[in-house]
């Protein structure tokens, strides 16, 4: 079977309220909808062409001949961060949320971790990235300890400047924080948070790293490894998945994913392309850059042709996303959302799918799709769009 498939996971780009959006503490948050109502009028072409504004609270304008099949999907397991959202989209929920830490963590803990890291720990609270080194960066560079953090989510986020700390240094101790980090206090991810500069103007580099717990199911790239189906990753999609059944080439920018998306595809005769386009959720949601958001939007309306010019007749494309990162509330966290569904190729039928129960759809679509053995959860809706 010569079929490729692909699933670009728009990061952040959640599409209005979800069924339980008021039980995280997240109304009001519709991160595509809210910001195409602060622009005033931005028009997105190619992604109203093809149903966009047909998908949830986009707040993008509706067609009446959209060219993708097209709906939303409801979050289904517990939590709101990137770990969860890539795990159900291929095929494994969780019905409890990993732990988070609003208080910082256990004082036994992170003196376990500073005793194997050999260095002290600044901060320990929950903050944004960029506000903790604005309060904790210059204490940091004069005396050489971790700034450890943590958010919303449940991520346990060590920040050490590249002049100061070597960055394999800062990876091993992410790796000592991931063995250290196990139930009850098994976080779904450990990030390394490298930054330089100085003072007023300290800037985080792509040099991040993710430390994921492994998933605790069969996935959809268990199953295509299972049936030796290659498989590609652009972004950060192996570190979610903790390396098991992807590698992949990371990614500072959107444009960077975009570009490797489209040699991938090139390059690709069969098999599975996943791609986590990162900017919506780090650089513009978490930091409330509404207009660094839009920017992002239009860059990705100009690239969509390009990149549709590549889909050959047996293609399945699916863009979606893993919850949402509202810039225009208060919040700087991940928002409970539910998310777009578009799913484009020469052979898939334009139909309104409406809404998924869970964006494990997305993943057992695929599985049908390469023709490798059913995930755990899920409903394909390949009959529903394929054109035999």
């Amino acid at each position: 079977m010569s079929r490729r498939a692909a699933l670009i996971v728009l990061d952040g780009l959640g599409v209005g309220t979800a069924h339980d959006t008021a039980a995280y503490g997240d109304t009001g948050s519709a991160t595509l909808g809210n910001v195409m109502r602060a622009s005033k009028g931005l028009r997105l072409p190619n992604l109203e062409a093809l149903g966009l504004g047909l998908c949830g609270d986009s707040g993008v304008a509706r067609v009446d001949a959209p060219t993708a099949a097209h709906g939303v999907a409801q979050p289904r397991s517990a939590g709101k961060d990137s770990t969860t959202g890539h795990w159900e989209l291929c095929g494994v929920q969780l019905d409890e949320p990993f732990p988070t830490y609003a208080n910082g963590f256990p004082a036994d803990l992170l003196a376990e971790f500073s005793a194997r890291t050999g260095r002290g720990v600044l901060g320990n609270i929950a903050s944004s990235g960029t506000v903790i080194l604005d309060q904790l960066g210059a204490e940091h560079v004069a005396s050489g300890k971790w700034i450890v953090y943590t958010s919303a989510d449940s991520v346990f986020q060590i920040a050490a400047h590249e002049e100061v700390v070597p960055l394999e240094e800062l990876y091993a101790a992410c790796r000592i924080a991931r063995e250290l980090l196990v139930d009850p206090h098994g976080v779904s991810r450990v990030i390394a948070r490298p930054f330089r500069g100085q003072a007023g103007a300290w800037q985080r580099t792509s040099n991040r790293k993710d430390f994921s717990r492994l998933p605790t199911g069969t996935t959809l790239l268990d199953r295509l490894a299972e049936a030796h189906v290659p498989v590609v990753g652009v972004g950060k999609v192996d570190d979610l998945f903790a390396g098991r059944g992807v590698t992949s080439i990371h990614t500072a920018t959107n444009q960077d994913a975009y570009s490797l998306l489209e040699g991938g595809l090139l390059a690709m005769r069969r098999g599975f392309l996943f791609a986590n386009v990162i900017e919506f959720d780090q650089s513009w949601g978490h930091r409330n850059d509404v207009p660094g958001f839009l920017g992002g939007l239009a860059e990705l309306d100009r690239w969509i042709p390009r990149f549709l010019r590549q889909v050959r007749d047996d293609d399945l494309i699916i863009f979606t996303a893993d919850h949402g990162n509202d810039p225009t509330t208060p919040s700087t966290d991940h928002s409970r959302e539910c998310v777009p569904v578009l799913a484009v190729g020469p052979r898939v039928r334009p139909v309104a799918l409406g809404e998924l129960a869970t964006f494990a759809d997305m993943g057992q679509t695929i599985a049908e799709f390469l023709g490798v053995q059913p995930l755990d959860a899920g409903t394909s809706f390949l009959e529903r769009v394929w054109q035999s």
